[in-house]
């Protein structure tokens, strides 16, 4: 793919000239060639959109809308987004170094994501009466969902399109405004999410997408004018946003790092487990914060569940990310492959016993941001690599006792985002996943519902996406009564 070039900001619905005329040169984490520049966002330029956006709300040019016409706004533009799948699959490979099969695959995921909201909106109670609690008052409860204002949504660089839509959607279904923070490192597949709105037709103000750093981003969820931070990230960085939230009683809604634990029960088929690691726990080079790092094994079965893991993570293809038989491509930068080879010497150091992989970066892959796929058994839960988010292609083995033993350390983490149980008894492993404290859990490696809620327990975030639950957080609730 030839090389983007975005020299303009997305303000408000046109692309305009940003206050710093500097581009940022974005490095293939391939091999550090050059595939694009792109301008970004200042602090005047969060001014500007904020105040669109404020300008917008207030005149209701889209809040008043019927729910009915933006669906079909957003339908157009799910449509629109289907028809350059190819395009932004390609992109984010390009950009982000996620393997190619994993930017295809992610495209039917974005239309099922879309799809759910949409029929959340259809079916959604905007208004409703209530019946009197009292039989003989005449008085009437007329309940309201209206939107919440100037909407900031501030994504990560992981897997930008669809934390993008989970959030623009919504917002932009109940009838926000909406700035779109993105990662300075996707400024090339966002510019095309903003070309994709842009044919949509939305009123002037209603959207915004503005590549930019972190300094400008707490710019923007500090601004006076924003009504409701949505926000997708590291737990770090939400807690100082949480804090921004509360100060300025803004509503909030954060979705943060995971430590997920997959329960390796002792009846499962250890071969479908196995398999089911190699999407739930590296998906996306390992960057996602839903995978399961964290592979629970009963001490009965440990060994061989370790050897089955181990010819896995040994076997992966590492490589280019635009070649289809890759499976993990390079970490987004060179800082965040440091950081997952310094994780892996830390479980070396820890006493961890290293079954494949290594701190090694992969041969003859040494211009990229790559990392070597590691695997580590006899893990204690206490340790570093088996608490702190990685994020990269590394796994923790852990042994167990009993179920309880592994509902204790499942739970035992500062995180609840995801996590998963495989068993041959379904029903079994419904009855455990129920006991496990974590927002989102599969049996068997079933996907995601994107109807049903999203989100985390404890330090994985506040609020919840997806469906009506997603919906919902972008209204205020008013009561009239007559």
């Amino acid at each position: 793919m030839s090389t983007r070039h975005h020299t303009r900001l997305f303000i408000g619905g046109s692309w305009v000239r940003p206050s710093s005329p500097e581009l940022l040169d974005i490095a293939s984490p391939h091999d550090g060639s050059p595939v694009g520049r792109a301008a970004q966002a200042q602090p005047a330029d969060v001014d500007r959109a904020v105040t669109a956006a404020r300008t917008s709300f207030d005149s209701g040019a889209w809040r008043l809308t019927a729910p009915a016409e933006r669906i079909e706004a957003l339908r157009k533009f799910n449509a629109l987004r289907e028809a350059h799948a190819e395009q932004i699959a390609d992109l984010m490979s390009l950009e982000g170094g996620s393997a190619r099969w994993f930017t295809r695959a992610g495209q039917s995921g974005l239309t099922r994501q879309a799809n759910a909201y949409l029929k959340a909106a259809e079916e959604f109670a905007w208004e409703e009466t209530l019946a009197p609690s009292d039989p003989a008052s005449s008085v009437r409860s007329v309940v309201r969902r209206e939107a919440v204002g100037v909407v900031a949504a501030v994504i990560p660089w992981n897997s930008p399109f669809s934390s993008a839509t989970s959030k623009i959607i919504p917002a932009l279904l109940a009838g926000n405004s909406v700035v779109l923070k993105v990662s300075p490192e996707n400024s090339l597949s966002m510019g095309l999410l903003a070309e994709l709105l842009e044919q949509v037709g939305l009123p002037d103000g209603v959207i915004s997408v503005l590549p930019a750093d972190r300094a400008t981003s707490e710019h923007l969820v500090s601004h006076e004018d924003v009504d409701k931070i949505a926000f997708t990230g590291s737990t770090r960085a939400g807690r100082r946003i949480a804090s921004i939230a509360g100060e300025q009683l803004k509503r909030v809604s954060l979705e943060l790092g995971g430590k997920s634990a997959a329960i390796i029960l002792p009846d499962a088929d250890i071969e479908k487990a196995v398999a089911g690691a190699r999407f739930g726990s590296l998906l996306n080079n390992g960057q996602s914060c839903i995978a399961q790092t964290r592979i629970l094994a009963p001490r009965g079965r440990y060994e061989e569940i370790v050897a089955a893991l181990a010819e896995l993570v040994g076997s992966l293809r590492v490589g280019d990310p635009s070649d289809p038989e890759t499976f993990v491509g390079p970490m987004i930068s060179r800082g965040q492959q440091e950081r997952v080879r310094e994780y892996i010497r830390i479980g070396i150091e820890e006493g961890a016993r290293l079954v494949t992989g290594g701190p090694q970066v992969p041969e003859g892959l040494e211009g990229g941001n790559y990392v070597t796929p590691t695997l580590f058994a006899d893990v204690d839960n206490s340790m570093r690599i088996a608490r702190e988010e990685i994020f990269g292609p590394v796994l923790a083995v852990i042994a167990y006792d009993d179920e309880d033993d592994a509902v204790r350390i499942a739970d035992d983490s500062d995180y609840g985002l995801s996590g998963g149980v495989w068993s041959r008894d379904e029903e079994h492993a419904l009855a455990v996943a129920r006991r496990v404290r974590t927002g989102t859990v599969t049996v068997n490696g079933a996907p995601l519902a994107f109807d049903g809620p999203f989100g985390g327990f404890k330090a994985s975030g506040i609020g919840r996406e997806y469906g009506a639950a997603g919906l919902g957080t972008y209204t205020e609730y008013k009561t009239i009564t007559v």
